[in-house]
């Protein structure tokens, strides 16, 4: 799938345009191309500053920006390779804790288009290993890398030794790639993707997990002991309980309380706490219990669970609430029906093709007031029949145009494309 980023700057544009053109071929997955390409550029990834690396189904980003917040309230500069974008291909590299410029994107990126030639590097490869270069030029004290797909042949996977390794929430997701067949991996599709998710695991190497079922606990911790690394998982090693107003986290070194993290939704606290399990179980850098406990109020990760301010898309009913949020599986619908239970909502919906309308439709059934349906820009998409008694429309001016004047809040989902459209159209763009 393309990820169609497109930049105001014609010099970035023209190289957007060039990495527009790469694929990953049918069937080939693996390290040897991001390996190829790393090397051609002088093997940048072993040049970096402590990594924390998070894989996970839903969770690995919000979590990502937890050690983010964390780290910087600890006085570090953090270097961030974050993905998909949802408005600009720049918030994918984040420098010493800014979006990196476009006067700095755009040869960066010609640098390492032009040495992916004959290796076949995808999208995702010539933009992990751009990440890394800028990484390496540009002074910092930590790198916190998000996992783009799956973890064992994830394009981030490369680097030998991380600081510490960390997996969010699991769920079933990406099936073409995570569960297709494979000699010597498991059968059970949640062992699948545990094994997965798990390959980020390294010898030596602390590896923080949150609690999981049967199946996925038990291959986590037989791939933990075959290669050696460090396993912490909750309910063992460390445990995180939600109150009303607090987050209390607890393990060996002793308890931490705290308000509950900014990120709106019960399961940003599990995130938050995966991040300070992940702080606490390293030994590369020193974060106070003081810079944990500031972190996640000053965390910020757009589209998910976000509130909309005002704009042109929200100004036509400025008095009624707008949330926007990017999932898309059936995890991401339950903790979406956690949030909303028990509230009447107006639901608008753009979904790719392949994924399962029921994912969100299922945990709000019997809460929706309406149902629209809309493209996903630049993307195959389900029609609005795919949505049961949903309304069609063009696009998102459209859809709130239709609503009704009832003062419901508003809830925009279904993918994150179509979040960084949302937040396009309303003038928000992440920084």
């Amino acid at each position: 799938m393309r990820d169609f980023a497109r930049s105001d700057d014609e010099a970035v544009q023209a190289q957007l345009d060039r990495l527009a053109t790469m694929r990953v071929p049918e069937g080939r997955l693996g390290l040897d191309t991001i390996r190829t390409l790393l090397a051609r550029l002088g093997d940048p990834h072993e040049c970096l500053p402590p990594v924390f690396h998070v894989a996970g189904t839903n969770g690995k980003g919000s979590t990502c920006a937890f050690l983010r917040a964390m780290l910087e309230a600890a006085g570090y500069r953090v270097h961030v390779a974050a993905s998909p974008h949802l408005v600009r291909y720049n918030e994918r590299i984040r420098l010493a804790g800014r979006l990196i410029e476009d006067a700095v994107l755009a040869p960066l990126l010609a640098e390492v288009i032009d040495a992916v030639e004959g290796t076949g590097a995808s999208f995702f490869e010539a933009t992990i290993a751009a990440s890394f270069l800028a990484f390496s030029r540009v002074p910092a004290d930590a790198c916190v890398v998000e996992v783009g797909l799956g973890g064992r042949l994830d394009a981030t996977n490369v680097m030998a030794r991380p600081a510490v390794c960390g997996i969010a929430s699991l769920g079933i997701d990406h099936e073409r790639f995570l569960l297709a067949p494979e000699a010597g991996t498991p059968d059970h599709p949640m062992a699948r993707i545990a094994f997965e998710k798990a390959g980020i695991a390294k010898a030596g190497v602390p590896l923080v997990t949150q609690a999981y079922g049967p199946e996925a606990s038990e291959e986590i911790a037989r791939l933990a002991a075959r290669l050696g690394a460090e396993l912490h998982a909750r309910g063992d090693d460390w445990d995180a309980t939600t109150l009303p107003d607090a987050l209390e986290y607890c393990d060996a070194q002793g308890r931490l309380a705290m308000a509950l993290p900014a990120l709106k939704g019960a399961h940003q606290a599990d995130n938050a706490a995966l991040a300070i399990a992940m702080l606490r179980h390293q030994s590369a850098l020193v974060v106070s219990p003081s810079a944990m406990e500031a972190g996640p109020a000053a965390a910020r990760w757009p589209a998910r669970l976000q509130r909309l301010g005002p704009g042109p898309l929200t100004d036509r009913f400025p008095a009624r609430s707008f949330w926007l949020d990017g999932g898309h599986n059936p995890d991401a619908g339950a903790a979406l029906g956690r949030h909303f239970a028990g509230q009447r909502l107006h639901l608008i919906i753009g979904m790719i093709a392949g994924k399962d309308p029921a994912a969100l439709l299922g945990p709000l059934a019997g809460q929706l007031a309406s149902i629209i349906a809309m493209p996903v820009p630049g993307h195959e998409h389900h029609p609005a029949a795919a949505f049961r008694g949903a309304r069609a429309a063009g696009d998102i001016f459209e859809a709130v145009a239709m609503l009704p004047d009832d003062g419901l809040p508003v809830l925009i989902a279904g993918s994150l494309y179509l979040a960084g459209a949302v937040l396009r159209a309303n003038g928000e763009l992440p920084d």
